[in-house]
């Protein structure tokens, strides 16, 4: 075969592929247009019933006007809809199975994952560290018609809530095709750009624009009509402890009207008002910020390459997340994993104003002590005295910051931290034995790794800290390495430490956590021992 009538194969041949790429992208086009159509067709049935079980509604859901062009996208009614969008108009009293449903809202075949240069696969350009959000671009993770092949990222929005999410889609509860209304939900307080957001590898472990998405994404949400949501929300509330309450009263904290105000009077069981002292109340400013994974700056604060950090993670969340090998281009992951939330005692602009004092806490979520008080640990007076130090702090002219990670039973979970507390009281509860005795069972004494916790410091344009309220070396090397020196650290005071709490204090400051008092080597942990369960007849 000559060389002429070779190329003009070829050419034949890439016409003919060229025609059916085409011939792909508009039938791409025809099924996502039936998608949409059909998914605003979906929404909370009549009546739905499970097992006799009736499902929950939307508190604001109201019967839909036949006829209104916006009935079918807001659709409270699954049977009213369908009846106004029948070419007869005749109301259509049809009980969906779940199979039906199925087909309603899932319509076109399973897609378990996509590749690089797949055709009609193009995500929405986002550059990250860069200081201008257009430039930056917006992070996308919806699998909406209307963004799927655009979407630039892994995972999706509300970590582990997003299950939740899927069920409240599945039984009828929620609309998929449900566009969110951002008005007057901008910040409470201003947090505004560092240089720190223009630095790629400063912020690796969330959005530093999160709380801003409405704003400056606005072209694209309501223009483009690309899902994009909000990582970060900004507030301000009042804090109520009863610890502060009697703290205020013993005379160790100061009502200032501004940061420590008085409670509004309570009332009676009768409706009248109590004369009972109403205690105090803390005023703040908080954010919550849910995790957004810039992949290559993950791996590099943990010194492992993206390829070892992306295998790791879809193997050991059971395959969920394929696109992790998928598709390398992709650099964003949002996981299934707890947010944080910053309070802040004072004026939030002092937290990047290095002229003022600024108290700091990074404490990891305890359920056990936080909430319910258990005393087998120091985590709730150790929090509360932390606080206490930020309302001093912020009335002295400064700013206190109390940054609460969801990190479980030091990110083991709360099965794994029980399961080691029956362990350690059947065996002796020892502070020698207290860190085996965790990874007896986990494998590892802790799962926290620190590397990521300063983020949301250089988020605040935090450059100091006068004063950290923490024993962790972990927390103390991990901010300091990360370029915030730290001027003084103090431990809990000893009478804050609760009796059955010593083991884990001596264990962690033979470990090598800090102290200013106390110190306590190997010999002498067997010497510190835990209460035993009581045994009671019941």
């Amino acid at each position: 075969m000559s060389t002429s009538t070779d190329s003009a194969t070829l050419t034949q041949i890439s016409q003919y592929f060229e025609a059916l790429q085409v011939s792909q992208q508009a039938l791409h086009a025809k099924l996502d247009q039936e998608l949409l159509r059909v998914r605003t067709l979906v929404g909370p049935p009549m009546s739905p019933t499970k097992g006799g079980i009736p499902l929950p509604r939307a508190q604001s859901e109201t019967p839909p006007i036949a006829g209104t062009p916006s009935s079918s996208m807001n659709n409270p009614s699954l049977l009213s809809t369908l009846a106004n969008a029948s070419a007869s108009g005749a109301a259509a009293e049809k009980t969906l199975t779940d199979k039906e449903r199925e087909k309603l809202l899932y319509p076109g075949r399973v897609m378990l994952t996509t590749y690089p240069d797949q055709t009609g696969i193009k995500p929405y350009p986002l550059t990250w560290g860069a200081a201008d959000p257009a430039v930056r671009g917006p992070v996308i993770c919806s699998r909406l018609p209307t963004s799927i092949k655009q979407r630039n990222a892994m995972g999706a929005h509300s970590g582990s809530y997003s299950i939740y999410r899927a069920l409240a889609i599945a039984m009828g509860t929620l609309n998929p095709t449900h566009k969110p209304d951002y008005s007057k939900t901008e910040p409470a307080v201003p947090i505004p750009p560092q240089p720190s957001w223009s630095d790629p590898y400063k912020i690796v472990s969330f959005d530093p624009w999160g709380h801003l998405v409405p704003q400056v994404f606005k072209r694209e949400i309501e223009e483009l009509g690309l899902d994009v949501r909000p990582s970060i929300a900004v507030t301000r509330a009042h804090m109520k402890l009863s610890e502060i309450d009697e703290t205020t009263r013993k005379g160790e904290l100061t009502i200032d009207g501004k940061i420590l105000l008085n409670s509004r009077p309570m009332l009676n069981a009768d409706g009248s008002l109590s004369d009972a002292d109403p205690g105090v109340e803390i005023s703040i400013s908080k954010a919550a910020v849910e995790p957004v994974w810039w992949l290559p700056g993950i791996a590099e604060r943990f010194g492992i390459s993206e390829s070892l950090l992306r295998r790791a993670l879809f193997e050991d969340t059971g395959g969920m997340y394929p696109e992790l090998i998928t598709r390398p281009d992709v650099k964003i992951f949002l996981p299934p994993i707890g947010n944080l939330t910053a309070y802040i005692f004072g004026n939030p602009a002092f937290l990047s104003d290095a002229s003022k004092e600024l108290t700091l806490r990074v404490h990891d979520e305890c359920n056990g002590s936080d909430v319910f008080g258990s005393d087998i640990c120091t985590c709730k007076p150790y929090l509360i005295y932390a606080i206490e130090e930020c309302i001093r702090t912020a009335q002295r002219g400064g700013v206190g910051l109390v940054v609460y990670f969801r990190k479980e039973g030091r990110a083991l979970g709360e099965v794994t931290k029980y399961l080691v507390y029956n362990l350690r009281k059947r065996g002796g509860d020892s502070a020698d034995k207290y860190f085996k005795s965790t990874e007896l069972i986990a494998g590892v004494k802790d799962m926290r790794f620190q590397a990521l916790m300063p983020d949301v410091l250089h988020w605040l344009g935090i450059t100091k800290i006068d004063n950290m309220v923490s024993m962790s070396d972990m927390k103390y090397n991990a901010i300091v390495q990360s370029g915030i020196p730290i001027h003084k650290r103090y431990d809990i005071p000893e009478h804050l430490v609760p009796p059955d709490s010593r083991v884990e204090i001596d264990a962690k400051i033979a470990a090598g956590y800090f102290t200013s008092g106390k110190q306590v080597t190997e010999a002498d942990l067997v010497k510190t021992v835990g209460r035993t369960w009581e045994e009671t007849e019941h």
